[in-house]
């Protein structure tokens, strides 16, 4: 289907966009008053970043940020999904407010605003300020403190210009990933300090949505998940039973005290010797309406149920003879209406935005130019997966593709391209791909009726 025959299934007032994250492509790690994150110090230890990258200099957008609006802007962005750097603002965490990180993001919203483009803010997308980690991190309740006095901060100076605010990005990555796995900063490996770090994560949000409505009660507020959509490895009831515990473990203790007030049941019954305290009023304060729900998709995953592994005694199995991306990822457009469906059925959703989406492709700039059909593919089936899901009655308002441009990939260093810019990283060059332009006619290409 041509760009133009799939931009008339999706009405005018349909949000289409391009995010990023902080330190992945702002570098200037120790200007104008900000301090290190998690992120700069785990760059540092041996072994964890491939190749020993870091976001140091990054795509060097805090000087280009200029250039890069007016690519957006070249690029026919609707909107943009940013996020704002928590230590270049409270460089320590708590404390003083640093004026000229505030400033460069106030310069940023008002470039977006200039061009015609709705800025969307994420308020942590993982650079926990190094000394705000001394206290605790996210193991320490007072980070979810902290984090609602840089919500209020960020909303008094930006929330009468924002379109949106998305509170934390991924928080599956701030717990798991990063105190359980050990693949993401801090790097730490243990189950008590996943645990904790969960509980802090979902109180955290509760309190920046509760910053946020107090500053400015009528901005869109929520939060952005990288819920799994999840496919038993077989046809045998152990593998069916496998996906719901994994559901539970993985997306259940994010999703669950956020729409009922409560945790999974088998998961406090499980942990309960090692689960933090739950306070009183926790669970009211995480449960906070949002005004809409984003979720980061990027491929399926398949369970098959283990005994030999400790909860939720199950592991996830790669398919065979499957495409896959650059990350090893594979690609399965329909897992991503499975997501949406099952949440729908599970959960009292408010509007949802697909907050990213997109994939790592072997990207080779030749000529000047970098031809990547095989992420215009993937962009095309995705999108015709929502727009299905979308007609059949799924309230979907938005889509942000992952990535505007090219950058630093966490812990893959500069290694995996996502972008759908060519970042040259020795002259810092942009060049659409062809994506760039496919996706750029897409928005470009909408019907004009109005919202059904």
């Amino acid at each position: 289907m041509s760009s133009t025959a799939l931009s008339k299934r999706f009405p005018r007032d349909f949000v289409f966009g391009y995010a990023t994250a902080a330190y992945q492509i702002e570098g200037a790690h120790d200007e104008d008053g900000r301090k290190p994150s998690i992120w700069d110090a785990f760059c540092r230890i041996p072994g964890r970043v491939r190749g020993g990258d870091s976001g140091d200099v990054a795509c060097d957008h805090y000087h280009r940020m200029p250039e890069d609006v007016r690519l957006l802007k070249s690029l026919s962005a609707d909107a943009y999904r940013f996020s704002i750097a928590w230590p270049r603002v409270i460089p320590d965490g708590r404390g003083p407010v640093n004026a000229k990180g505030l400033d460069f993001y106030d310069r940023l919203v008002d470039a977006l605003l200039a061009a015609e483009i709705k800025p969307y803010a994420t308020l942590y997308h993982w650079d926990l300020p190094i000394e705000q980690h001394g206290r605790g991190g996210w193991c320490a309740r007072d980070t979810a403190y902290a984090f609602a006095d840089y919500a209020d901060v960020v909303m008094a100076r930006l929330g009468d210009r924002l379109s949106g605010v998305m509170t934390l990005n991924e928080p599956w990555c701030s717990g798991h990933l990063s105190y359980l796995i050990g693949e993401h900063a801090p790097g730490e490996r243990n189950l008590a300090a996943a645990l904790a770090a969960i509980h802090t994560l979902n109180l955290g949000h509760g309190l920046a949505v509760q910053a946020i409505k107090a500053r400015r009660a009528d901005l869109p507020a929520g939060i952005v998940y990288n819920a799994k959509a999840l496919y038993a490895a077989s046809d045998r009831p152990e593998d069916a039973a496998a996906v719901e515990r994994y559901r539970a473990f993985h997306d259940g203790v994010f999703l669950d005290p956020l729409f009922f007030g409560r945790y999974p049941a088998e998961v406090l019954e499980t942990f309960g010797p090692i689960m933090p305290r739950i306070e009183a009023g926790d669970l009211e304060i995480i449960s906070t309406p949002i005004d809409f729900l984003g979720l980061n998709f990027y491929a399926p995953e398949r369970i098959a149920a283990d005994p030999a592994l400790p909860y939720p005694r199950a592991r996830s199995v790669q398919a065979e003879d499957v495409p896959r991306t650059a990350m090893g990822w594979e690609i399965h457009a329909p897992a991503l209406d499975r997501l949406l469906t099952d949440l729908a059925a599970r959960y009292p959703l408010p509007p949802i935005y697909i907050a990213e989406n997109g994939c790592a492709q072997y990207d080779v700039l030749e000529d000047g130019k970098c031809d990547d059909p095989g992420r215009i593919d993937y962009l095309e089936q995705h999108l015709t997966v929502l727009a299905d899901a979308r007609d059949k009655g799924i309230r979907v308002d938005g889509y942000f593709v992952w990535s505007l441009m090219d950058n630093f990939e966490w812990a893959h260093g500069y290694a995996k391209r996502f972008g759908v810019v060519y970042v040259d990283y020795e002259t810092q060059a942009r060049i659409p791909k062809s994506s760039a332009i496919w996706y750029r006619d897409l928005i470009a290409g909408r019907a004009q009726a109005a919202s059904t």
